[in-house]
């Protein structure tokens, strides 16, 4: 028998998330909707007149803030509707008409980055000196000037501001193509049944203890990737064609230091991360000759990379269980910290179970005014919990920054996005060893944290290098066709892998099914956010009160008010130095050790 996925109608309510506390029924946010736009013209109205007083300018700065608001607030719910099931045109329809709507009022607003420019910077300190209010965005100023040069006319930035919409295309055909048109062939599973391949059971079937099954759910996804190999190096290839364009229009030196600029991050942070995990790929090839040796196989595939390394453990992890678990492993952070997420998983926050068409993988989403909403595709594992650990960090951090801070501060960078989910993460591995003392069991989350290291650390970095080369060479004229993106994927896995595990052909089209490609220059923050989180969660649990108060105020609830490294500083992590990459690694050869030490207890 085939086992096919549930439809949406068919998945009982308390699994799935609550978006009547957004919007009780579609009418309520079309009424929305059409509020929101009326403010294109409303905005508009403004252009050429900022230089004239501090009252006009904040009067437009608060009604711009007004409009994001709302704009915010009918997005995400189009957005999460929309993921339930992709193959609903209805949903999507909604979500598109977001995107136009954002596209206008983006080419309405275009005016206000450089009528705010050409104030003159002791006009500007008077307007901030005598109205009321002004003070509170002063952080935002500052950033506007610090993008000086790199900010164009105001018909130019109308232009840009309109191209948007367009902009967003690769990604959206790869979205669409990947989570409501992919039809994955049919493997066998453990127990012999023929299921469809899905990207939910992908991370199940590489987890089997029978190797032709991984061997199969390896050949199945990658071989259809490779079959749409033209497709999708065309679609990525667009992508990075609009990454040069934008960083060349804006006068960049390349797309990955644009990518950085806009959050402040130097080059040399990104640079610094790949070096560092070259230096220490030693300490990878020990873990992988670990590997070998545990499996007892002859040769190391990649497709033996997930297996946990020890047979007989029960990892058949409910949904509530592992809420209870992720609960009492993160009482570090408090009784606050710890209340206010169990109220977020009493009152549906999360979107629990895979059903046809939903949208694979997992985040946390929301905005100011909303619920932070989390999506999974829950599998009764390990891993699963691990991921719901990781989106209530993701959650809580966002329910954090929106309670303290105000509407302009409310977000955070993307360099630090990372973080605190992978900080939950690290207490979640601390917990559950504390907890037993089952040799097998320790030497089974013992496995798993070396994994989140190398999955995290070590594979997205592969990924970042990926996207350097890949750009670079668009850069210098170079033709992304499918060989060469093949080519550059086969070649970084054999350096990063191949002192130990044989690289084959196939796995040079892992590139085309990672999604967050089409977020430039995102996966190394991956990187450096588990490197962050490895040194916060010592301080935690070292600590006690003074490191939670560190992580909660300095950083959970600073929101954007200042510059991403200078508020992991406060917080204490210097993300400036390659010293934060080399304790992850010092805490993976640790880990490495002890496994080698108890598996030999055995």
């Amino acid at each position: 028998m085939t086992r096919t996925l549930p439809a949406r109608s068919e998945v009982p309510v308390d699994l799935t998330w609550d978006l009547s506390t957004v919007y009780a029924n579609e009418e309520d946010w079309e009424a929305d909707f059409q509020r929101c736009a009326q403010y294109p013209d409303r905005l508009a109205a403004y252009k050429g007149r900022l230089n004239r007083s501090g009252r006009i300018l904040l009067e437009f700065i608060k009604l711009n803030e007004e409009c994001g608001q709302l704009l915010s607030k009918v997005y995400v719910y189009a957005h999460l509707r929309s993921d339930e099931d992709t193959s609903n045109s209805h949903y999507k329809a909604l979500v598109d008409r977001c995107m136009g709507l954002s596209s206008k009022i983006s080419a309405a607003t275009a005016f206000y980055t450089p009528e705010v420019l050409a104030i003159k910077p002791e006009r500007l300190e008077k307007f901030i000196a005598s109205v009321p209010g002004l003070e509170l965005y002063r952080h935002d100023f500052d950033e506007l000037a610090r993008k000086r040069a790199h900010v164009r006319s105001a018909e130019v930035e109308q232009v840009l501001a309109l191209s948007s919409e367009v902009g967003a295309g690769p990604s959206k055909i790869f979205g669409q193509f990947d989570n409501a048109d992919i039809k994955l062939p049919n493997v066998t599973d453990d127990e012999g049944q023929s299921v469809q391949l899905t990207h939910g059971n992908w991370t199940r079937m590489l987890d089997s203890k029978n190797r032709e099954v991984r061997k199969g759910a390896y050949e199945a996804m990658f071989g259809w990737f490779g079959s749409w190999r033209n497709t999708l190096s065309a679609t990525y290839a667009a992508q990075v064609t609009l990454d040069i364009f934008r960083t060349r229009v804006r006068g960049y030196a390349s797309c990955l230091e644009r990518a950085l600029s806009g959050i402040n991050v130097p080059v040399s942070v990104y640079d610094n991360l790949i070096a560092t995990v070259h230096a220490n790929l030693p300490t990878l090839n020990r873990y992988l000759e670990l590997r070998k040796r545990v499996l007892g196989v002859d040769e190391l595939q990649w497709y033996d990379l997930y297996v946990p390394l020890v047979d007989g453990v029960e990892s058949n992890i409910s949904y509530a269980d592992a809420k209870e678990t992720v609960l009492a492993a993160l009482a570090p952070l408090g009784n606050e910290y710890v209340s206010i997420l169990r109220e977020g998983f009493n009152n549906r926050w999360v979107d629990v179970v895979e059903n046809k068409g939903k949208r694979s993988g997992a985040y946390s989403s929301g905005t100011w005014g909303t619920n932070p909403f989390i999506l999974m595709n829950w599998q009764d594992n390990l891993d699963s919990m691990f991921t719901l650990a990781h989106e209530a960090g993701h959650s809580m951090h966002s329910w954090y920054s929106k309670h303290t801070q105000p509407y302009t501060y409310s977000g955070y960078t993307l360099f630090v996005a990372e973080i605190a989910s992978t900080t939950n993460e690290q207490l979640l591995a601390h917990y559950l060893l504390q907890r037993t003392t089952d040799p097998r069991m320790r030497l089974y989350i013992i496995n798993k944290m070396m994994e989140s290291i190398r999955t995290t650390l070590i594979r997205q970095t592969l990924f970042a290098e990926f996207e350097r080369e890949a750009h670079a060479r668009a850069e210098a004229g170079i033709p992304l066709t499918p060989d060469v993106l093949c080519d550059i994927h086969r070649g970084l896995n054999e350096k990063y892998y191949g002192g130990v595990c044989k690289i084959d052909s196939l796995i040079g089209i892992e590139w085309a099914r990672i999604p967050h490609f089409y977020r430039p220059f995102y996966v190394y923050q991956y990187a450096t956010g588990i490197s962050a989180a490895c040194s916060l969660a010592r301080q935690i649990l070292a600590e006690g009160q003074p490191a939670v108060d560190r992580y909660i105020n300095n950083f959970l609830k600073a929101g954007s008010s200042d510059y991403s490294i200078e508020i992991m500083k406060r917080a204490g992590v210097d993300l400036s130095t390659p010293a934060p990459i080399q304790a992850a690694f010092d805490a993976f050869a640790e880990y490495v050790r002890l496994f080698e030490e108890e598996y030999a207890r055995l």
